[in-house]
């Protein structure tokens, strides 16, 4: 991998949701999801700047298909606040699938934002939860420590990946997405779906860093 952009004070590595129930052998698992893990290892030690999120679900989460009678996971639904994927139970609150990744060594992150651990509402993005209005406060905080750019990484880049880059993007700050630190679901082509939107929405994506 190359030397890659100059990264300075005001960049900050976003990595989301590494966590053991996205990757293989998880309740939720990603193809391949525990391949990024070297990748944004390595990448985090050059970033003096680092955030993880957690997907941080209550047992009986409304986004889990297992609360939902005669419906099965990956069904599309839609809530007060909009469509919503269902899902297999997963990142349920102080369990092992919660867990970041074992390999994910990041002693240096000065953040660790919990998302998704409101009941009634999911939150794909590291911004907002899913109903669009309700900030994590990622958005201040970033803000508040003078950073400019957001590099983004992590599981999933069809859904948390995406969403996050979509909100970073409009709230201002440059936003770069460093595919080979991230993998997707895809379902029914949402990972080329993901490039398009994202492209389009002013988001760089780049291949390695």
């Amino acid at each position: 991998m190359g030397a890659g952009p100059t990264i300075d004070d005001r960049d900050v590595l976003l990595v989301v949701d590494v966590q053991a129930d996205f990757c293989p052998g998880g309740a939720l698992p990603v193809a391949e999801g525990d391949a990024v893990v070297p990748v944004v290892t390595r990448l985090a030690e050059r970033f003096r700047h680092v955030v993880l999120t957690q997907d941080w679900h209550p047992p009986d989460h409304r986004s889990f298909a297992s609360v939902h009678a005669g419906r099965a996971p990956f069904e599309a639904v839609t809530f007060d606040y909009g469509p919503q994927v269902l899902w297999p139970d997963h990142c349920v609150q102080d369990t092992p699938g919660a867990a970041f990744h074992p390999g994910l060594v990041i002693p240096h992150a000065a953040l660790v934002l919990r998302k998704g651990f409101r009941r009634d509402i999911d939150s794909y993005s590291a911004f907002f939860e899913n109903d669009r209005r309700t900030p994590t406060g990622l958005g201040g905080y970033l803000r508040e420590r003078g950073f400019d750019r957001v590099v983004v990484v992590g599981l999933a880049f069809d859904f948390c990946v995406r969403w996050s880059a979509e909100d970073g993007r409009a709230a201002g700050f440059d936003v770069v997405v460093v595919e080979e630190g991230c993998r997707g679901i895809d379902l029914d082509g949402s990972v080329a779906a993901t490039r398009d939107a994202l492209v389009g929405q002013g988001v760089r994506l780049i291949d390695t860093w």
